[in-house]
């Protein structure tokens, strides 16, 4: 049977511990322990999911009764406490972005390959029914060829960690933002021909970021950014142009298809979990969250590699990430 380990149990460790607790009556796992060293955090998740508690990731990795290991650390402890997960053997899943650094996260990519260990990135779009919906009429061609794309990332300023808002340990919004859109665009079209980008450049330098990215005859356009006042509701939308048809998604106010005739409807999608989150933040649903965590738990039981977002698609985020940054440098 998978035993997991969380460490980490901040707002995204607490994410996941609550669609864990949904996905128990679907799938055979446990979550064995939990590690924080907030001892408050710890001890009342470790009661929620009857796991046992430990205070420090290293105690959790080096006792507790696991064979994988959910990384919701902060970024900047990724590849520290990935690398000595691996080390050991055990399984990962393992939070957005991969590492604070590329090299680092083609690093942890190649380690668990060697380690021939189930891993998996948390880039939870590729999960969220609305984006799973975009790619398939996408690929299908159904409404033709895109025209252009435009991918929406805004959020109120994080207010749950102060590492979260030093560019140094979170890489800004760039990194820990954008980089669902980053990877949304690598996922529907591979790395781009070309990228241009600026930034905000009044306050915290990477809390604002507005890309666009150049493919053979069509562009995607990606924004992120948490410079929004406390009240601001978050929101994660997009807009593509196809030829015979506009899809249209906000976290809002929801998808619809307009087309070119003139008729617009919204498209059924089936939800694996609408179960409210309980653990504070920008979500107010499981959605993609429960999506990819039964995804990981799935492919360990069926003893086959996840291959819907591998380390090496979260090494590719974060290097296309950095080529944003750096061409947001280029013009001052």
């Amino acid at each position: 049977m998978m035993k997991i380990g969380i460490v980490g149990l901040g707002f995204m460790g607490r994410t996941h511990a609550a669609a864990y607790r949904h996905l128990k009556a679907v799938l055979d796992f446990e979550i064995t322990a939990v590690a924080d060293t907030d001892r408050e955090k710890a001890d009342q998740t470790a009661g929620l999911l009857d796991a046992k508690v430990y205070y420090s990731p290293q105690e959790l990795i080096d006792n507790a009764d696991i064979n994988a290991v959910d990384i919701c650390l902060p970024t900047f402890l990724h590849y520290e406490y990935a690398t000595k997960a691996l080390s050991k053997g055990f399984n990962i899943f393992i939070e957005k972005p991969l590492c604070l650094y590329s090299q680092d996260a083609y690093t942890l990519a190649k380690l668990a390959e060697e380690k021939n260990v189930f891993a998996q990135v948390g880039q939870c779009i590729r999960f969220w029914t609305e984006y799973e919906y975009l790619k398939s009429v996408i690929k299908s061609g159904e409404y033709g060829k895109v025209k252009h794309i435009k991918l929406r990332r805004l959020s109120p300023r994080p207010g749950w960690g102060g590492w979260m808002c030093d560019d140094r340990l979170s890489g800004g919004a760039a990194l820990d933002l954008q980089i669902h859109d980053a990877d949304y665009a690598l996922y529907l079209f591979g790395p781009p021909k070309h990228i241009a980008s600026c930034v905000n450049h009044s306050g915290e330098k990477y809390s604002s970021i507005v890309s666009q990215l150049t493919y053979q005859d069509f562009t995607v356009t990606t924004e992120g950014s948490w410079d929004y006042s406390s009240s601001f509701p978050f929101e994660m939308s997009y807009i593509a142009a196809l030829e015979k048809a506009t899809v249209v998604f906000s976290s809002l106010h929801g998808i619809s298809v307009c087309l070119a005739n003139g008729e617009r409807f919204c498209p059924e999608l089936e939800k694996a979990c609408l179960a409210q989150s309980d653990s504070g933040g920008n979500i107010s649903d499981l959605g993609g969250y429960y999506n990819e965590l039964y995804y990981f738990i799935d492919c360990v039981n069926k003893g086959v590699h996840p291959v819907k977002a591998p380390l090496v698609d979260g090494a590719r985020a974060v290097e296309l990430v950095e080529k944003q940054k750096f061409a947001a440098e280029k013009i001052g």
